[in-house]
């Protein structure tokens, strides 16, 4: 059984759901504050899967996942880039998101781990935003995306806002490394139109992966849309079902994401 290993501390808030997630695939999970981490660095070693939650990590008082990447960058660069080049998985949500690009885990680009190339500006709105937004499934590549096409789950940030040079987004298109994009809910683009672009996100990227495919982030969270009843508007779609005689689910769309982590070590 593959085991994962879930980051909290100053700031991080998500940690339970996420775990909680990777528990219902039957994933073994362990929640470590990042001292500890940094107190017992080969604990890494006792791992498959890293998994950074959503949250405000320092308050995001010098922008949104720096504080913690530094930290991470101090004290662990070495274990954490050893640990995303091994054939493990790795996935940063929201602010894990925000983390994992100011550490260079994604988009990696070139191999280049280490290396800052994207970033998670403020919210065009300028103003936090929680909602429920669609996401398209972009890559082939992505082992996290598997056999997902159009999930609906929910947001919760600040600064989410997509940004990245032009070469940088040339190499992401070229090695299928858009792993969602925003869509309006028939699946068709959004077009950078709020709300179903909630952010301003360049060409509606919600989320990215390493050219490996096993490294990724993303803004939305899965782990919050774990049960049938987690999700928007399930009232609706419970009666809709019942009328057209269809099976009533009991899981979220979010939890596909984990069951795919759990898959990829069977």
């Amino acid at each position: 059984m593959p085991k994962a290993l879930i980051l909290t501390g100053y700031g991080i808030n998500s940690e339970e759901e996420i775990a909680l997630a990777f528990n219902m695939t039957g994933t073994e999970t362990d929640t470590i504050h990042i001292n500890d981490i940094i107190d017992n660095p080969q604990t890494l070693d006792q791992y498959q899967i890293l998994g950074f939650p959503g949250g405000f990590s320092y308050g995001d008082d010098t922008g949104s996942g720096n504080a913690l990447a530094n930290k991470i960058k101090n004290n662990l660069k070495e274990q954490v880039l050893s640990f995303a080049q091994k054939d493990k998985l790795v996935i940063g949500i929201c602010n894990g998101f925000q983390i994992l690009a100011n550490l260079g885990l994604v988009p990696a680009t070139n191999s280049q781990y280490g290396k800052t190339e994207v970033a998670l500006m403020h919210n065009k709105q300028a103003r936090l935003e929680c909602r429920w937004v669609y996401l398209k499934n972009q890559s082939k590549k992505c082992i996290w995306t598997r056999d997902i096409d159009v999930i609906h789950i929910p947001i919760a940030h600040g600064e989410g806002n997509f940004y990245c040079e032009d070469d940088v987004l040339n190499s992401l298109k070229d090695n299928d490394q858009i792993a969602f994009r925003y869509t309006n809910p028939d699946g068709s683009a959004a077009n950078n139109i709020f709300p179903h672009n909630p952010n301003g996100a360049l060409e509606d990227i919600a989320g990215i992966c390493d050219e490996s495919g096993r490294i990724l982030g993303m803004m939305p969270h899965p782990e919050r849309s774990n049960f049938f009843v987690n999700e928007y508007g399930w009232e609706r779609k419970k009666e809709k079902l019942i009328r057209e005689g269809k099976e009533i689910p009991e899981e979220g769309q979010g939890l596909q994401l984990f069951k795919n982590a759990f898959n990829y070590f069977k």
